[in-house]
């Protein structure tokens, strides 16, 4: 597959793995996927297993990332990682505004533009997620909440910082329900994203920023998603927690 952007494929673990089936996972990957060049490869697992699965990764073409990080950079805030301890564990990329955040923790773009500011301003790669509920595609929303997001999450950023930073399409009613976005419905939606980083940067910029789709990506469906124009990788979710079925995305995606 010929793309003008390398795909980036990413795992996001959640809230699951203890420690030991972190560095067994990390460990397995790390075997099944030494061969591919093709593919940026990134795994983010909780943060107890980071410095595990770091020291496994260490040397391989896995890029370890984050699930989430404080807008802040040091001080009082009870239970928040800060970019600066991410750093010590080799953590190259951090997921923001994943629709779990903003529905449960009431994460709003403002944030969410903050901790991207926060994530460039320590060299860490952003991975910015965006995507509508049921009830807002139904009611015909998925354009207006998509721009809404993009322009609120990525407010402020450089268009430098912008072609450093993934953007993430993830139709909230496709997260962990089987659901997934059909070939078409996916290559409108990252396409309509790109022209919306088109207005707010400039046609060069979009054109070079890396958008995934994430959804209940399964190894049966990454290939055709990944052969859109626009579609540029994939966040998965939980394929991503056993070695073989996110291998599989991984290696279907070329």
């Amino acid at each position: 597959m010929n793309k003008p952007r390398k795909l980036i494929i990413a795992g996001n673990w959640k809230m699951n793995k203890t420690v030991a089936e972190a560095l067994a996972l990390a460990s397995s990957l790390k075997l099944d996927l030494a061969n591919v060049k093709e593919v940026d490869i990134v795994v983010c697992p909780p943060f107890t297993a980071l410095e595990s699965v770091s020291k496994a990764t260490l040397d391989s073409n896995i890029k370890l990332g984050a699930q989430n990080l404080s807008e802040h950079h040091f001080g009082a805030f009870t239970g928040e990682i800060c970019a600066g301890m991410l750093k010590e564990f080799s953590v190259r990329y951090v997921i923001l505004g994943h629709s779990e955040r903003r529905q449960y923790q009431k994460e709003s773009d403002a944030l969410i533009a903050k901790k991207a500011a926060t994530a460039h301003a320590a060299s860490l790669k952003p991975i910015v997620c965006v995507g509508e509920t049921l009830a807002e595609r139904e009611a015909n929303q998925m354009e207006q909440v998509l721009e809404t997001q993009v322009r609120g999450s990525l407010a402020g950023l450089t268009k430098e910082q912008m072609v450093e930073t993934v953007v993430a399409y993830e139709p909230v009613w496709a997260i962990g329900t089987g659901k997934t976005a059909s070939t078409e419905q996916a290559q409108a939606a990252h396409a309509f994203i790109r022209g919306v980083l088109g207005q707010l940067f400039d046609e060069a910029t979009a054109r070079k920023v890396r958008i995934q789709y994430g959804g209940s990506v399964k190894p049966a469906n990454a290939n055709e998603l990944m052969s859109q124009p626009d579609v540029d990788g994939a966040l998965v979710g939980g394929a991503a927690l056993e070695s073989r079925s996110f291998a599989d995305i991984v290696k279907n995606s070329v």
